[in-house]
């Protein structure tokens, strides 16, 4: 298990948090010209190699960065836009399955750097880590097709404001779910829908409320299934 950790946590920075959307404009411009795809792949290895500490890991590692290339170089000359969400997740399950596969061959590694090789460590880490930018990567994707239908005009919020308040409220919810404090959600959705109510009740189209609601419950179900996770990897 603590190998499969080190690679999924690995993946989800690699391909959440240290990939900026300049370098996903730039691969979807590009495609195979593209500099950032190169990059990209090549800090997936880099990352792999970091959090599994050993030196004759090179060979998975290798096949990491060469089912990475495939799969993103696919993705990006299927049709834009139509099926987005699905072939979102088809990328994702591709990706996961090449890291359970290498993990089933490999086996747990013993890992010199201690906290790396600690399962709450990066059981801990990795759940953090994924409701924060991978959470809301997921959610962005999963309600674009109807952010056009929403969209209010004049928009004067502060930029990315939506996003740093969804990753603070799925830590939150994450926290309360691992401690078992399941009542702090109630409250959280409680005030969360107070100030909702301002943001929605001048607007005269039910779209732009269905559209928070989808986002909101999306948010708080991603949360809650990543915290009830945590607590069975705990366990085990």
């Amino acid at each position: 298990m603590i190998l499969f950790l080190q690679l999924f946590l690995a993946h989800i920075l690699g391909d959440f948090v240290f990939q900026s959307n300049a370098w996903v404009k730039s691969k979807q411009k590009k495609k195979l010209r593209s500099a950032h795809l190169y990059l990209h792949v090549l800090l997936h290895g880099a990352l792999v190699m970091l959090f599994v500490w050993d030196l004759n890991f090179w060979l998975p590692a290798l096949i990491i960065i060469g089912t990475h290339l495939l799969i993103d170089i696919i993705r990006l000359f299927l049709p834009p836009k139509n099926n987005n969400v699905v072939f979102f997740l088809l990328d994702q399950l591709l990706h996961l399955l090449v890291l359970a596969g290498i993990t089933i061959w490999w086996q747990d590694t013993k890992v010199p750097l201690v906290f790396f090789q600690s399962a709450e460590f990066l059981i801990f880490t990795s759940g953090i880590v994924f409701v924060s930018m991978p959470a809301s990567v997921m959610i962005r994707i999963l309600v674009s097709r109807w952010y056009e239908a929403a969209k209010v005009p004049n928009d004067d919020s502060l930029q990315n404001a939506g996003s740093y308040i969804g990753m603070l409220e799925r830590l939150f919810i994450l926290a309360f779910v691992i401690m078992g404090r399941w009542e702090g959600i109630g409250f959280l959705i409680a005030a969360k829908s107070i100030f909702r109510f301002a943001d929605i009740k001048g607007h005269p189209d039910r779209k732009l409320t269905e559209y928070f609601l989808i986002g909101t419950l999306l948010s708080i179900g991603l949360a809650m299934i990543t915290g009830l996770a945590m607590n069975y990897l705990l366990e085990m």
